[in-house]
């Protein structure tokens, strides 16, 4: 099982495997059909107060990670997901933020990558 994370906003590509939104909200100004997705996981995204904190500030990112983690180990939704996951030999985290380095993707898929190791 493969992990890939990719802004929602970059192209499809036949290379993607299962395409997964993981925002809570729908990205502004993209169709449903250019955006190609397959799952909307809004369950396994931050919270609202956790999104609206963190801001995408670069300078909050590791609280919001450990912030982050701590939702995911008490969210019930995570297991179903993971093994959603393991169905598929790959998949894209697709999320709306602008910083590639900064994002809810990025933290999701470490914590994924821990639980499966």
């Amino acid at each position: 099982m493969e992990i890939r994370i990719k802004r929602v906003y970059e192209l499809p590509t036949a290379d993607d495997g299962q395409r997964v939104l993981i925002d809570r909200l729908w990205p502004r100004g993209l169709s449903k059909e250019k955006a190609q997705i397959d799952v909307w996981e809004k369950e396994i995204a931050p919270s609202n107060e956790l999104r609206k904190w963190f801001g995408h500030e670069p300078e909050k990112f590791e609280e919001f990670e450990r912030r982050y983690c701590k939702e995911l180990e008490n969210n019930p939704s995570v297991q179903s997901f993971i093994e959603m996951l393991k169905q598929h030999e790959l998949t894209t985290l697709l999320y709306s933020a602008h910083d590639a380095e900064h994002n809810n993707a990025v933290v999701l898929a470490g914590f994924i990558t821990r639980r499966l190791t």
